[in-house]
């Protein structure tokens, strides 16, 4: 018990890391998978709202541009994990960046055609696993960022 209450940001940023990593491979590669989600559900309801192209490749929210973001949280929260006592900052802001782009993932899974169970064009589901994927990431770096409040709590009461 020692040993886990000792690692425990360590154990956070590990999972956070490892699900944002593994998905880079789908996001980089244009897997049928993430062309299914950004451009067959996400981007036909941005264009039904006025905003066309939003999710399609170039656009803002493409899945590049998502994966670009999980990787730059990644990094931050590794990197942050050892130079933790000389700069805490550096494991805040991936923490933070980390609830950004988890939350816009939940957002898009709760308010979209995407839904909590993506359903793939085969008509095969994931059960939720993506959106349980992200509610972990989102509650592991909340937790990170809680961790540290008494960093940015001090800088908040100056």
């Amino acid at each position: 018990m020692n040993f886990i209450k000792k690692n425990w940001a360590w154990i956070l940023t590990i999972y956070v890391s490892f699900v944002f990593i593994q998905s880079l491979f789908f996001k980089f590669t244009g897997s049928a998978e993430t062309v299914y989600i950004f451009e067959g559900k996400l981007d036909p309801w941005a264009a039904s709202l006025g905003f066309p192209g939003l999710f399609a490749p170039g656009g803002i929210f493409s899945a590049k541009v998502v994966g670009c973001f999980e990787l730059i949280a990644s990094t931050l929260l590794i990197v942050g994990a050892f130079v933790y006592k000389k700069n805490p900052w550096v494991q805040i802001a991936g923490a933070v960046m980390g609830l950004g782009v988890i939350s816009g993932a939940i957002f898009f899974h709760l308010f979209t055609p995407l839904g909590i169970a993506v359903v793939n064009t085969d008509g095969t589901s994931d059960g939720g696993q993506l959106f349980t994927l992200a509610c972990g990431v989102w509650i592991a770096c909340a937790w990170l960022f809680l961790i540290n409040r008494n960093v940015w709590l001090a800088l908040i009461k100056k």
